[in-house]
């Protein structure tokens, strides 16, 4: 049987960001686990416009051709782990509208958050985003990485050179959501 495939969606799409250096990490460090085929999807890349769909997302009548490609993207996932900065005590516009072009092809998939920011470490954000992916069916594990004080974890290049309980926090949660999809498939499979 083929692993499940869990993407690692990056949020933040503003130049000077260091989302995409977290995400690497990130996409490294679930490739090693050895418990899913790895997809990093980068929505500085996807830039998708404001939605742009005459039709609601649930009738999955797309006209647009980028939303036709975002869908057949997002349909390959088994599995889902958002990379998000906190703006404003929340996940960004960028991906509240990535979210929000499509319905089923987000259901019945578990979802992680790695999140990063200054005090706080994004924990506000994805506050905010699990209500929103839960209406979407997705399952949100409760194991996620929260990155406080970002820039401390740096390098001169920019590299993300993480803590050792951050990588303890990322190795938990793909251990989760690793079994949470094995016992959401039939879910999907029946829907």
């Amino acid at each position: 049987m083929n692993k499940p495939v869990l993407q690692v969606i990056v949020a933040s799409t503003r130049p000077g960001r260091a989302g995409r250096a977290v995400a690497d990490w990130f996409t490294e460090r679930a490739a090693a686990s050895g418990l899913f085929e790895v997809e990093l999807v980068d929505l500085a890349e996807v830039n998708l416009p404001f939605l742009d769909e005459p039709h609601h997302p649930r009738l999955r009548q797309y006209v647009n051709a980028h939303t036709k490609e975002w869908s057949a993207t997002v349909e390959r996932g088994d599995a889902y782990v958002f990379v998000t900065p906190e703006y404003n005590h929340s996940f960004n516009a960028v991906l509240k509208n990535a979210l929000d072009y499509l319905h089923h092809e987000w259901q019945y998939k578990p979802a992680g958050f790695v999140s990063y920011g200054g005090v706080s470490g994004g924990t506000r954000a994805v506050a905010a985003l699990r209500s929103v992916i839960s209406l979407l069916k997705m399952v949100p594990v409760p194991e996620a990485v929260h990155i406080p004080f970002l820039p401390r974890f740096l390098a001169e290049d920019g590299t993300f050179r993480p803590a050792e309980e951050t990588v303890a926090a990322a190795d938990a949660m793909l251990a989760e959501l690793a079994k949470v999809g094995g016992a959401l498939r039939p879910m999907r499979l029946a829907s």
